[in-house]
């Protein structure tokens, strides 16, 4: 499942006639950034949900012949992350299934990270596993990071600054949701949990991650392109 269907409060001006997932980065939009790594791991079919400015973001993908997109309609009502995937669960089915932003990816990693994440997941011991990046090595990070990893590579949440971020991609068992009345919800919540019982790990990606989450972000995502294209 890919989120599209945030506002970008945080891209404002921009986002207020562009969908923060249209917004090109080094001539490629973020969703399709993100969409090239699922095709690339072999992910045959897409759920991305959308709410705003919907009508551009279901036009772009139009043109997109893998892989296969399903749209998940949030126009009516904009249910965050969490909702969003309780609205399009019957779509999802029972199996874990990967969550993905669209304000962040990687470049230069030797390996799919998708792949990786999906080949460490343990559905007997793990409720969730997310992929992870270093707080102080990656790009457009202004927070001070929001997870560590435990020996045998569960994540914890210590006091004060944090290793690792989360990368934007996760692998959850779809039952977490089952029995959730509400509607509109997060998703965070759910993840907190899993580490709280044990069972959220974490996969920390390689090469250069890259979060943008703001306006003066997208310049600074593509200074970090180009001095690594050189």
């Amino acid at each position: 499942m890919v989120f599209a269907a945030g506002l970008g409060a945080r891209m404002r001006p921009l986002t207020e006639k562009t969908p923060k997932p249209l917004v090109s980065i080094a001539g490629r939009t973020l969703i399709d950034r993100t969409l090239d790594e699922v095709e690339n791991a072999g992910v045959e079919t897409a759920i991305v949900n959308v709410h705003h400015l919907a009508d551009q973001i279901e036009t772009h993908l139009a043109s997109r012949a893998s892989p296969r997109i399903v749209i998940s309609d949030e126009r009516a009502l904009l249910l965050d992350q969490g909702g969003g995937i309780k609205k399009a669960l019957p779509l999802i089915g029972d199996d874990p299934f990967l969550v993905c932003n669209t304000d962040a990816f990687w470049i230069d990693a030797e390996r799919s990270n998708i792949l990786a994440l999906t080949d460490a997941f343990d559905a007997d011991k793990m409720d969730a596993a997310l992929l992870l990046a270093p707080t102080y090595a990656s790009v457009g990070v202004d927070w001070d990071g929001d997870f560590d990893l435990d020996a045998v590579g569960r994540i914890v949440r210590p006091d004060g600054p944090k290793p690792y971020v989360y990368a934007g991609v996760g692998l959850i068992k779809p039952q977490l949701f089952a029995g959730v009345a509400d509607d509109v919800f997060r998703l965070a919540p759910f993840f907190f949990e899993a580490a709280r019982k044990g069972r959220l790990y974490g996969v920390v990606s390689r090469g250069l991650w890259l979060h943008v989450g703001t306006v003066a972000a997208i310049a600074e995502a593509e200074r970090a392109i180009a001095a690594r294209r050189g």
